[in-house]
């Protein structure tokens, strides 16, 4: 995908994307009419682009018999089904809206009985790409039938370049921090998390990837209760857009947060008012980063305290 100018802000928004409660006659056209709406919603509100979150495909489960959108296996493979019609839907929308869509997830079988959580990038000028999850839950290891991606990516779009790391990978700084030295100045992140304690790390996560890195992150989140699903039953967090802590910029690192029924968060990114920041920042963290690696850092050593 080309280069897309940042001259000007950028508006985004991140959806708090509430899950299908499995309504009577729920299947892949109500899904695509569902789809239509939110990012209607979003290009209403002006964003240029959309993040949808985490396993958002397995949504489509609500549209089998109970022996399929109650048992994970059987859910995953009839989701296959529909990844073509799955990467229509989401070009035919990028291109009809005009906005870049990061389109939450897609668990895909990239070999026989074995899958991976990949998450697709639409533009509107008809260009995909993708991102794998790189770290497994422990609920995706304990699946046995879903694998780790192999490969950190970064990608040109309507941010200029930009990184995806799905849900969990937002807690380990080293992948981000690589997709930021290869030019990402923007981090989207599709999530879904079941537990206060989940929505929390992801938050907490999120906020140390915006700060080491002097980047923005885009977090999406699933909501609502879907116990027709065992890996969508609960949800929980709130959709959020992040910033470095520092002059010029919100204090608490928090540029736009969805609450309650609120279903999009929603920010300008001002890629010029984040550089103009450096020049006055109390602190540096993205460029003071190489300060850990000094041998004398490296290993803590026991010494005597109190004696």
């Amino acid at each position: 995908m080309p280069t897309a100018s940042t001259t000007g802000p950028l508006r985004v928004a991140a959806a708090k994307y509430v899950v299908e409660p499995r309504a009577r006659g729920f299947d892949f056209d109500a899904f695509a009419r569902k789809q239509a709406d939110w990012l209607d919603e979003a290009r209403g509100a002006g964003a240029r682009w959309a993040v949808l979150p985490e396993y958002l495909s397995l949504e489509l489960a609500a549209a089998h018999p109970v022996a399929v959108h109650a048992d994970l296996l059987a859910s995953l493979r009839a989701l296959q089904a529909h990844h073509d019609d799955w990467r229509a839907l989401y070009a035919g929308l990028a291109r009809s809206t005009g906005m870049h869509v990061t389109a939450g997830s897609f668990l895909l079988e990239v070999e026989a009985g074995r899958w991976r959580n990949r998450s697709y990038h639409f533009a509107p000028d008809g260009g995909c790409a993708w991102q794998d999850k790189l770290h497994l839950t422990g609920f995706e290891k304990r699946t046995g039938v879903i694998d780790p991606g192999d490969a950190l990516k970064v990608f040109d779009g309507a941010a200029g370049r930009f990184g995806i790391a799905v849900c969990y990978d937002s807690e380990f700084p080293l992948p981000v921090r690589a997709q930021c030295e290869a030019g990402a100045r923007v981090i989207a992140v599709p999530s879904c998390t079941d537990t206060e304690a989940g929505a929390t790390r992801v938050r907490v996560g999120c906020m140390a990837r915006a700060l080491e890195n002097r980047c923005f992150v885009v977090q999406s989140v699933t909501a609502g209760q879907a116990p027709w699903s065992p890996a969508l039953d609960a949800n929980t967090g709130e959709a959020t857009i992040h910033c470095p802590m520092d002059v010029g910029l919100p204090p608490d690192g928090v540029l736009a947060r969805t609450h309650g029924e609120q279903r999009w968060a929603i920010a300008d990114l001002d890629f010029a008012q984040l550089d103009a920041s450096r020049a006055d920042a109390q602190v540096a963290n993205d460029l003071d980063w190489p300060a850990q690696s000094r041998p004398a850092v490296l290993r803590a050593r026991l010494e005597g305290a109190g004696r």
